[in-house]
């Protein structure tokens, strides 16, 4: 079963020039389209499928700074922010809500590392409270266990992945701005040196100015015009469960299982970190970069199987703009979850949080996180292509950063003075050897 998910209206016919063209209706590309349209841009967004439909609506929904990379907590900050701003300018409710993030653990390794955090943060203004193991143990006392210690970060929070990108969509046709699905972007085409159209399915819409914001299909979709962008995707399980449970915290983190209340009342129920790796043709391609991650990732990671090389998010292959693309073969990717994984989560889950016993499972679903070697973004221009911007590689952290990201993308395509310095997302650097600093997850 696909992740619960909002419908929106498509608008009608593609219009035949724009000032900026987004390509990917995500969270990200929802999002930079909205700051692009509140600019006075002309902006249409294409999507090969639904508004929100992949990662966007099978994660989380927490928004947060605690325990973020360094080079993303500027962003992180930023985007809490705006989430909690855009209700208020857009009318549309995303389900945010500053509700807090609990983390415990009875690891003393963790726990360090976690004051370690919290000392950083203090240096840029983050405010996380370290919890003794009385102050742990009463905020985890759903658990019925004793805690040595946790993490309580009051101003972080969760959103609807639901409704959270069809909610900044409508907010963008309200701005004047087109929203195309089932319309997937094939291609670019380029004048005097220079981007000149975007190419889909339904005609080519004139611009000067493109953005990729595609996902796990980022990289394929750039291999078409010879830049290369490297990209490995990890399928991930999750779950949900029906409303019934009282008394759980609202974002709980713990080692063994993580949950989140829903819009519904329901709780979200995932092991963070763990995926399988569905071998393809482009992680081959770039598995020399992506050792390091996997090295460090390795007791959370298992091989998969051949659903990434049948979906063809990530394949090699060159196709034709005048011909049906693997993006019209497969308009939503939507991989089958890892029961193994589905049925641990759920035994873990009731261990840990006894009244989640009231509760049976309402979903379960996977989703392909597109990641990078060294687990942050790429956002930025294109020097091959002037004017084609990349906004892709979110590592599983897109959702909560989703607004700061298409705020960014929005500064750099109108150039105004971008909300956090780029240099740490500049695409360029994936030029350098990958063994480099490999952000937390």
């Amino acid at each position: 079963m696909r992740a619960p998910l909002q419908q929106i209206e498509t608008s009608g016919e593609l219009p035949r020039s724009a000032d900026a063209v987004i390509i990917g209706g995500g969270i990200v590309g929802v999002f930079a389209a909205y700051y692009l349209a509140r600019r006075g841009m002309k902006v249409a967004l294409v999507e090969k499928g639904r508004i929100g439909a992949e990662q966007s609506s099978r994660n989380w929904g927490w928004c947060r700074q605690q325990n973020r990379d360094a080079r993303e907590l500027p962003m992180a900050t930023h985007s809490l922010d705006l989430w909690e701003r855009f209700a208020t300018e857009a009318g549309e409710d995303t389900g945010f809500r500053r509700c807090g993030l609990l983390y415990l653990s009875n690891d003393e390794a963790e726990l360090a590392g976690w004051a370690r955090w919290r000392d950083f943060a203090r240096t840029a203004g983050v405010i996380t409270h370290m919890l003794d193991t009385t102050e742990a143990s009463e905020r985890g006392r759903t658990t019925g266990r004793t805690w040595k210690g946790g993490v309580f970060s009051p101003t972080d929070g969760t959103a609807d992945p639901s409704r959270a990108a069809p909610a900044v969509a409508r907010a963008v046709l309200k701005l004047g701005g087109s929203v195309h699905q089932n319309c997937a972007a094939r291609g670019i085409e380029t004048e005097g040196g220079r981007l000149g159209g975007v190419v889909t399915e339904s005609g080519t819409i004139r611009t000067k100015m493109a953005v990729m914001a595609g996902g796990a299909w980022a990289s394929s979709f750039c291999h078409q015009f010879g830049f290369r962008f490297p990209q490995a995707s990890v399928r991930s399980s999750i779950l949900s469960v029906s409303p019934s449970a009282e008394g759980l915290p609202d974002a709980l983190h713990t080692a063994k299982i993580s949950a989140t209340r829903r819009g519904d009342g329901g709780y979200t129920l995932a092991i963070s970190g763990r995926g399988r790796v569905d071998v393809t043709p482009q992680q081959l391609r770039f598995s020399s970069q992506f050792v390091p991650m996997f090295l460090k990732r390795w007791r959370s990671l298992g091989p998969g199987g051949l659903q990434g090389v049948r979906s063809g998010h990530e394949t090699l292959k060159r196709w034709r703009l005048d011909r049906p693309t693997p993006m019209e073969r497969m308009r939503i990717l939507d991989p089958a979850p890892d029961q193994a994984t589905i049925r641990l989560t759920h035994a873990r889950a009731l261990e840990l949080l006894p009244d989640l016993r009231k509760t049976r499972i309402s979903a379960a679903w996977a989703g392909y996180i597109d990641s990078t070697p060294d687990g942050v973004p790429a956002i930025g221009e294109i020097d091959a292509v002037p004017g084609f911007f990349l906004a892709a590689g979110f590592s599983g952290h897109g959702f909560g950063i989703g607004s700061g990201a298409g705020h960014l993308v929005a500064d750099l395509v109108t150039g105004a003075e971008p909300i956090v310095d780029p240099t740490s997302y500049d695409p360029r650097r994936f030029d350098a050897s990958a063994w480099g600093k490999v952000a937390d997850f």
